[in-house]
């Protein structure tokens, strides 16, 4: 069949195994370098400083931090809190309760609304609006709202404002906003089934995107459901007019995925990161674009690995570090992937300079017909410069405003929104990769350490709860610690950093979370401290601080660099623990090594010389990562077993063990008992053997587990045990006399001698039947009750009882215990105890009475089978 294939046919198949080989091998195969491990790993109840706030309501999603009040504003839903910031958990918060009426939620239900999520007033929008208010807005039950509120009091101050301009109706919607000099900026898919759009409210001229006849932003609506929604994450303002020399205008950029538009060589990409850029003092068009961006521009964020031509194209959250200047300033993204059943995150750096450089290159176009893609464009470009601001230059040719731009310009931006070249990541590549993981948010803070160079550490939320805390390095991000927030796995949905506080803030669907940012005393030695790589923290030659708090940091020890230089390795040998450990030849001993990195591995030593490493039973040793495994133990193998952790190139010893292989077990002290010799213990009752005699016992080494057999006890014991058997014996006479009146009541005299007599007439087997239930009121003496067959008894001729219930089949083998596999029909004995077989007669299956004990008898059975046995029982394991 190959043979008939053309050299046609074979070009698109190699083609197809190239991609596909490609996608196959990532991002299962990453590289190393990028696909990071958290160094340490802190479980919820092992978190130092923990601060928790929960109100009475849920989706805590919204953080205002007000640095100079010392304030932490909460948006929720149904609600708004002002919280501590020094401690969030501290004495009662202010709180406005702002639900919507029952009447507004009948009618969002009324629109086919979920009841238990979007019927509700979710706050989306919460700023400062000027120095004694704030402004707010909510969905309000998919009716929006927008409010003032009083910071003084804590009060809405104003009545609602129509919101349906400024805040989306569905609270799920991807949304992010903007105050800027009392101007407010947002973007979302506002209305019910309407198209994204980004907008500036009043009191300036009202702007928003254009729709016709070019659709600069990708979204859904009734006509074209088919479309992928454009999804924001986030905007920033970038003042680029401070210290401007040519009088450049600021701008604010808008972050989010949508529908893909471009000619793309991977099928599978149908969505695409974006950054769009407009100018802050923009007024529109006169004529042309009236009341829309004159200076709207769009361009890919590409975040992949470029050996693999593998892309993360979706957008998930984004955060501004904004520097001395615009220059000094970054974006940090995280991406993920579109597929739905592949986890995995990366996190990109981006600068202001190249996002510039690709708004400064050519556009793209898309010819009249709207279903086909978008190429470069080639013609030539009208001035001045389609998308620009307004700058000097252009004031001095008398273009002071937008609405003074010429009417060709604003024709080719509304056909020209999407520029040609794509902003690439710093390093050209993530500057992390995890598997696994979706993050969900990130904050960034610049730290100085003591080298007095700046890092950046970041603070990356995932949708299990889970805050890890990196360091960027040499291009890469080191993850200095993870940390699980919530026990239940719930989405991290806003950062907030506090550098007066020393804290950062983290709100979730069911509360708010305060951490210090960093926790240096969790450090115990000098190499843990280096090696965690923690610009916070530093170690003074007794402990690890945080170096905000030393004013003199010459004796201090920190290496962010290269996180294994400073420390004496002479002095950690004074940190090792020491252990003995005693086994006897032949058994199998496990020596633990509890490393508190994840990044180290152990190596072990024996008397400070051998290494020892393998994994096979011939070398008698097993390296993991839970300890050495010494196999069936040697004298020869005794000595001072010694681990260390090594890790960034360093040998930290952890744990020394002194292992002694005895030959046989030390001779017991003598003691002597006065007792006949312990044979056997069945359910809690001790047989002697009537042969031993108190010479033998005395002449018998006693095991060191009877030693607590002594005579004060052996006494109590079976002073107790003869009470029971006096209680056992007077409950059986009760019943017995109980058995003969029922039975002289029906009957008459009932002897058991004839019975005994009859039986053996009958056959070898014996059938006991249960007591009548005509002393239950029922003239049956089957109904709903027992017989206890012992074997394979025939049932009485005068009676017909329905056959026991099938055994289950019988597996290949047997315990070696004696333990038969499956059930069988006749007596038997485990270790002496002796089992039989209950079976039950028809009778009122309405009866309390009617159970099948025969069903509970097979279930303890094959529940017993699955537990391992001794194959040697003794006393102890009877």
């Amino acid at each position: 069949m190959l043979k008939m294939l053309t050299h046609s046919a074979w070009l698109p198949f190699l083609l197809l195994l190239c991609v596909v080989s490609t996608l196959w091998g990532y991002p299962f195969r990453p590289p190393l370098d990028l696909d990071v491990t958290p160094r340490t790993t802190v479980l919820s109840n092992g978190l130092l400083g923990l601060r928790r706030f929960r109100g009475s309501t849920l989706n805590y999603s919204l953080l205002l931090l007000e640095e100079e009040a010392g304030l932490l504003y909460v948006g929720a839903r149904g609600a708004l809190y002002a919280l501590q910031a020094s401690d969030i958990s501290s004495s009662s918060p202010q709180t406005i309760d702002w639900e919507a009426s029952d009447d507004q939620k009948q009618q969002c239900l009324n629109k086919g609304k979920d009841n238990k999520t979007e019927c509700y007033n979710h706050i989306r929008f919460l700023q400062r609006f000027n120095s004694t208010h704030l402004y707010t807005c909510g969905t309000h039950a998919f009716s929006p709202l927008c409010a003032y509120i009083d910071v003084r009091n804590f009060k809405i101050s104003s009545a609602f404002e129509e919101g349906r301009e400024k805040c989306p109706y569905d609270p799920t919607k991807g949304y992010t906003g903007l105050l800027i000099d009392q101007q407010m900026y947002t973007a979302s898919q506002y209305e019910f089934r309407s198209f994204p759009d980004i907008r500036r409210n009043s009191p300036n001229p009202t702007l928003r995107t254009e729709e016709a006849p070019t659709q600069w932003l990708q979204g859904s609506s009734v006509a074209a459901a088919h479309f992928i929604k454009a999804d924001f994450v986030g905007s920033a303002l970038v003042r680029d007019s401070v210290s401007s020399s040519v009088g450049d205008d600021d701008k604010i950029y808008y972050f989010f995925t949508e529908k893909s538009q471009e000619l793309s060589p991977y099928f599978s990409h149908s969505r695409v990161a974006r950054v769009a850029r407009v100018c802050k003092r923009d007024r529109g068009g006169l004529l042309t674009l009236q009341k829309k961006w004159t200076s709207f521009l769009k361009a890919r964020l590409v975040c992949s690995l470029p050996d693999y031509e593998f892309h993360f194209n979706v957008l998930r959250s984004v955060f501004f570090l904004e520097g001395s200047g615009p220059q000094d300033s970054v974006f940090y993204g995280i991406f993920g992937l579109e597929w739905k059943n592949a986890k995995a995150s990366a996190i990109c750096q981006y600068s202001i300079s190249d996002i510039q450089w690709a708004f400064e290159g050519p556009y793209m176009e898309s010819k009249e017909d709207s279903s086909s893609k978008w190429t470069q464009y080639t013609g030539k470009v009208p001035e001045p410069r389609p998308g620009s601001c307004i700058t000097d230059q252009l004031r001095a040719q008398g273009i002071n405003s937008s609405t003074n731009l010429p009417d060709d310009v604003l024709h080719f931006v509304r056909r020209h929104p999407l520029m040609y070249r794509q902003i690439l990541p710093q390093e050209q590549r993530p500057l992390l990769f995890r598997r696994n993981v979706d993050y969900t948010k990130i904050a960034v803070h610049r730290v100085t350490g003591l080298d007095d160079q700046i890092y950046h550490v970041l603070f990356i939320g995932t949708n299990e709860g889970w805050l890890q805390r990196a360091v960027k390095v040499n291009g890469q991000l080191h993850i200095i610690e993870e940390l699980q927030l919530f026990e239940e796995p719930q989405p991290v949905e806003s950062i907030v950093i506090s550098e007066k506080q020393m804290s950062v803030y983290v709100g979730s669907p069911t509360s708010v979370v305060q951490l210090p940012l960093s926790t240096c005393t969790r450090y115990s030695s000098c190499f843990d401290c280096v090696l965690a790589r923690d610009p916070f923290c530093a170690w003074d030659g007794l402990e690890c601080v945080e170096i905000t708090s030393h004013n003199r940091r010459a004796n201090l020890t920190q290496d962010i660099l290269n996180g294994n230089q400073g420390c004496d390795k002479s002095k950690a040998h004074g940190q090792v623990l020491h252990r003995s450990r005693s086994v006897m030849a032949g058994d199998d001993v496990l020596l633990q090594c509890e490393l508190s990195s994840n990044l180290a591995t152990p190596e072990w030593k024996l008397n400070e010389k051998k290494s020892l490493q393998g994994y096979g039973l011939d070398s008698g040793y097993r390296v993991g990562i839970d300890g050495l495994l010494v196999i069936e133990a040697r004298p020869y193998q005794s000595g001072n077993y010694c681990c260390s952790a090594l890790e960034n190139g360093v040998h930290v010893p952890v744990v020394v063990y002194n292992l002694t292989v005895r030959r046989e077990l030390p001779a017991p002290p003598p003691v002597e008992p006065t007792w006949p010799r312990l044979t056997t213990t069945i359910y809690g009752t001790i047989q002697t053997s009537p042969s031993d005699s108190l010479e033998d016992f005395h002449s018998t080494p006693v095991s060191p587990r009877f030693e607590f057999l002594s005579m004060r006890n052996m006494e109590a014991m079976y002073l107790s045990l003869i009470t029971i058997l006096g209680g056992l014996c007077f409950v059986l006479t009760v019943i017995l006399l109980y058995v003969g009146f029922c039975l002289q009541g029906r009957r008459g005299k009932y002897s058991l001698r004839a019975a005994v007599r009859t039986e053996r007439k009958r056959g070898p087997h014996m059938e006991l039947k249960t007591i009548s239930s005509h002393c239950n009121g029922k003239p049956d003496a089957h109904d709903g009750l027992l017989q206890i067959v012992p074997g394979e008894a025939t049932t009485s001729p005068n009676k017909e009882l329905p056959p026991a219930p099938p055994l289950p089949p019988p597996p290949e083998s047997e315990y070696v215990n004696g333990l038969s596999a499956t059930l069988p029909s006749v007596l038997r004995k485990m270790n002496g105890n002796s089992y039989v077989l209950l079976r039950q007669t028809d009778g009122d299956t309405t009866s309390p009475l009617y159970y099948s004990f025969t069903e509970e008898l097979n279930r303890i059975l094959e529940k017993r089978k699955h537990t391992q046995l001794c194959s040697k029982p003794d006393e102890s394991s009877v």
